[in-house]
């Protein structure tokens, strides 16, 4: 079993890995693989070129044609080649789908960097993708290739992908569901392990943010509606989502940080597992939203009652809740945004944490 990572730890492989040094990440499909390593490296200002090896029917898709005008026979720079001399991130998606002579292609490009004779640009890099499980159409890599690679199990956690969900404007209900049922996100949990599941539909990320595009703006979700979503994710997790959907309280999180006074008389009804809710949508909130000094003062003012709330009806579980919450890297902005705009709360979240450990 290969080292498990997420997206962070990712970031920090990248960062530490030399160039020189190829990467290989395993995983499901749909996961967001060629999405998140093409944000990271245009930040840094490099073109990420993804080729899809099992769509390649030889190696001439790979390397490119043979020209023969010359004395010499020699191969014609594929389209994607980088003949300005820059650095490129080459992204192998699909290495186990290849075609065995495809992959003997990959053998030189991995160990010398070379593609028909021609050298990659100083300082590119080569990572390669790989779908794992039963139920793909694989073809088994030479030992001699995967050694080429170091090697990580690419798992984006449950609540990074609601972080993203949240930047991107995906519909509540999709990202309240996920929030609370994440299991759901990649699969059929109730699913066989590695069983051949043909055309039956399954969840995974992108399926999830295509429900999102379909029911967005609708207010009321209708039976014509739920078999579209049924296309999208399949019928169990569809009725799941349906079900589950029709008992969440649904909080909209913008309105709760503009008048936290409105909501009161409803949170009488809440149950604990509400509130933790609430506090996860708080947090995703603040980390993938920037503020004016006007706005920033007025969400301020309503978190800071909200914790007040939370004190007052001694509810310590959501309290602890809302502590842990703040202490987790992954919210780095939210942390910050309550240590400089209320600091009350932080001191009284690292007040209630202490007290509990």
């Amino acid at each position: 079993m290969n080292v498990k990572i997420d997206i962070q730890d990712l970031k920090y492989m990248l960062d530490n890995t030399p160039a020189s040094q190829n990467i290989m990440l395993t995983g499901r499909h749909g996961i967001g693989k060629s999405e998140i390593l093409t944000k990271y490296f245009s930040e840094k200002g490099m073109q990420v070129v993804a080729l899809f090896l099992g769509q390649m029917s030889d190696p001439g898709d790979l390397i490119g044609l043979p020209d023969k005008s010359g004395e010499k026979t020699v191969f014609r720079p594929p389209y994607w080649f980088p003949i300005d001399g820059k650095p490129i991130v080459l992204f192998l998606d699909e290495l186990n789908r290849a075609r065995p002579e495809v992959l003997q292609t990959i053998m030189d490009l991995a160990l010398n960097r070379k593609l028909a004779g021609r050298d990659l640009p100083a300082g590119s890099r080569v990572i390669a993708a790989v779908n794992e499980g039963e139920e793909y159409q694989l073809t088994d890599l030479d030992p001699a290739l995967v050694s080429r690679f170091n090697v990580f199990r690419f798992e984006p956690s449950v609540q990074e992908w609601l972080l993203w969900a949240k930047e991107n404007d995906l519909d509540q209900r999709v990202i309240g569901f996920i929030s609370e049922n994440g299991t759901w996100l990649d699969k059929d949990p109730n699913a066989e392990e590695g069983a051949d599941t043909g055309l039956d539909k399954t969840p995974d990320r992108r399926a999830w943010k295509r429900v999102s595009d379909v029911i967005k703006g609708k207010q009321k979700i209708e039976n014509r509606d739920i078999k579209l979503i049924s296309s999208i994710v399949g019928v169990k997790a569809t009725n799941v989502f349906i079900t589950k959907m029709a008992q969440l309280k649904q909080v909209d999180v913008k309105e709760f940080l503009r008048d936290f006074d409105k909501f009161v008389p409803s949170l009488a009804s809440y149950k604990p597992h509400d509130f933790v809710v609430i506090n996860e949508d708080i947090f995703q909130y603040l980390q993938v939203t920037d503020f004016d000094s006007t706005l920033a003062a007025q969400i301020a003012e309503n978190l800071a009652k909200y914790v007040d709330y939370l004190d007052i009806q001694q509810k310590r579980e959501v309290l602890a809740s809302l502590a842990n919450l703040f202490l987790q890297d992954r919210y780095s902005k939210a942390q910050e945004f309550i240590t400089q705009n209320v600091f009350k709360v932080a001191k009284k979240l690292f007040k209630y944490t202490a007290s509990i450990k």
